[in-house]
């Protein structure tokens, strides 16, 4: 059974930095395309970043150059940088994986297992 657990997410200020975490179990995350998604409610739920089985990263044009994701194969955990945050990246944060290894559309429907999400709140 696949269980992915996001951490990291709190309270800070425009221009702050935040690292969100996620720890997965049941799955390889190497192995996998590992994705960042955010919602805000209301909102459909949007890709950030992904990293794809051989390490290769893409990010939301919204994003690039602040956010940085990585992968730590021993411990089986993805990780999200995130610097300068905006006020509009008020949003759930959720990982995510798809079976395969290669990322593709980076759409929520195609994606398999989904963590409880971690909140970040950017105040101005």
């Amino acid at each position: 059974q696949v269980r992915l657990v996001e951490s990291g997410g709190a309270s800070v200020q425009v221009g702050g930095s935040l690292r969100l975490s996620c720890a997965a179990s049941g799955v390889t995350i190497s192995n996998y395309c590992m994705g960042w998604f955010r919602q805000a409610p209301g909102k459909a739920r949007e890709a950030v970043a992904t990293i794809e089985r051989d390490g290769t990263t893409w990010y939301a044009d919204s994003v690039k150059g602040r956010f940085t994701s990585s992968r730590d194969n021993a411990e089986n955990t993805l990780a999200l940088r995130m610097n300068s945050l905006e006020p509009e990246e008020t949003d759930t944060y959720y990982c995510a994986d798809r079976s395969g290894g290669y990322c593709g559309a980076r759409l929520s429907k195609f994606f398999d297992s989904w963590g409880l999400g971690t909140q970040v709140t950017v105040s101005s």
